[in-house]
């Protein structure tokens, strides 16, 4: 569910890729951000794996429902910051016809400690409604973040009782291993995995944090793996 930008979507969606991976589970990655170019899209990690579909027009989003028919049977799908109305009247146009062969969707909602992470996602819940699963993840960007607003507001609160979300943790990364991740255009795993060429990302402080990060996130995905296998 894009919407607020800065809250960690695409290293959500690199580790969710990376698990795929790891579980040996084909997965179809798509880069719908199209409107980050530089070092913020799923792409930028990826490569030709990750192709850019403009999600903006209707035929880039009927391109969207190709891959899903004919590829893998799951899709990835890292949708950037402000995609708005023209993917809701898409979907409401499309839900009905892509139900009857099969697709279903998960929409993942990225929420920080700031308040309009959570109104994106509410908004986006209020055209979906019950058409989709929900994933939410509340994202540490410090190491003493607080979801005050997600745990206490009415909005949030009916969200939750309305379509029971399934709800899991990123930890606070250290903002130096995940700037430099971003800035080359490594995922965590290769650091984990110690493949990466980049001396700076070769450091043992920062591998061991980086399979520690990604142990806890794994552990994170492997509690609601029934939501996201197919």
């Amino acid at each position: 569910m894009g919407g607020k930008g800065g809250v960690g979507k695409t290293a959500l969606m690199t580790g969710l890729a990376d698990w795929f991976d790891t579980n040996q589970m084909p997965a179809q990655l798509l880069d719908l951000d199209t409107e980050n170019k530089q070092r913020g899209s799923l792409s930028h990690f990826y490569g030709e794996r990750a192709p850019k579909v403009n999600i903006h027009t209707p035929a880039g989003l009927d391109a969207f429902i190709d891959y899903v028919s004919v590829g893998s049977p799951v899709i990835i799908a890292d949708m950037g910051a402000g995609a708005g109305q023209v993917t809701a009247d898409w979907f409401d146009a499309m839900y009905p016809a892509v139900t009857e062969i099969g697709i279903v969707f998960t929409a993942i909602g990225v929420i920080t400690d700031d308040p309009a992470s959570v109104e994106s996602v509410l908004g986006w819940a209020s055209q979906l409604q019950n058409r989709t699963a929900y994933l939410i993840v509340k994202n540490s960007l410090s190491t003493h973040s607080h979801f005050n607003y997600w745990d206490n507001s009415r909005e949030a609160i009916r969200f939750v009782e309305a379509f029971e979300p399934a709800v899991i943790e990123m930890a606070f990364r250290l903002p130096e291993l995940e700037n430099a991740t971003r800035n080359y255009g490594v995922t965590l795993g290769s650091v984990a995995s110690r493949n990466v060429e980049v001396q700076e990302l070769q450091k043992a402080s920062l591998v061991m944090r980086a399979q520690s990060y990604r142990h806890r996130l794994f552990s994170e995905f492997d509690r609601v793996k029934g939501l996201l296998l197919p």
